[in-house]
């Protein structure tokens, strides 16, 4: 649990340092190798899924390495994560943009995790509120990658 609850805190101080410096992609994107030390940028597509939630959900899981990402399917599955703080726990996400508009509904992240026991990795139970505030954490960027869009226009 605490594991999850320093992810979700990761994630929304990304979110909010991203805004606050005003800094654009932070280099990522793309398939990675598992030490996730060489990202490679995926361009936002023009057709098919929208292009603000796509580079905020990038922007906002930056800290979890890629495994699969489809820009044009509007999939972003991350390999699994584990806090050097808490190495028994990991967890792994999956982001899915089903919509070209930029609409709350248009997003869903499902969260997974595993707790390492004597038998191995077993599967555990993820609060429902920690996806809810990942999506929160992205739309609240998209909307910022939005205005700062038309206000540049």
């Amino acid at each position: 649990m605490a594991t999850l609850r320093r992810i979700t805190s990761a994630a929304l101080c990304a979110t909010a340092l991203i805004a606050l410096t005003g800094c654009g992609t932070l280099g990522i994107g793309g398939k990675s190798d598992k030490s996730d030390s060489r990202r490679t940028q995926t361009i936002a597509p023009t057709n098919g899924v929208n292009s603000y939630l796509w580079r905020a959900t990038l922007e906002t899981l930056n800290f979890l390495p890629l495994e699969q990402v489809d820009p044009y399917g509007g999939v972003i599955i991350t390999d699994w994560y584990a806090d050097p703080a808490a190495p028994d726990e990991r967890l792994r996400a999956t982001a899915y943009i089903l919509d070209q508009n930029l609409r709350a509904d248009a997003l869903k992240v499902s969260v997974f995790k595993q707790v390492r026991s004597a038998t191995g990795w077993n599967d555990s139970p993820v609060d429902a509120d920690t996806a809810r505030q990942i999506e929160n954490a992205i739309l609240t960027r998209a909307r910022q990658l939005y205005i700062a869009t038309v206000d540049n226009s």
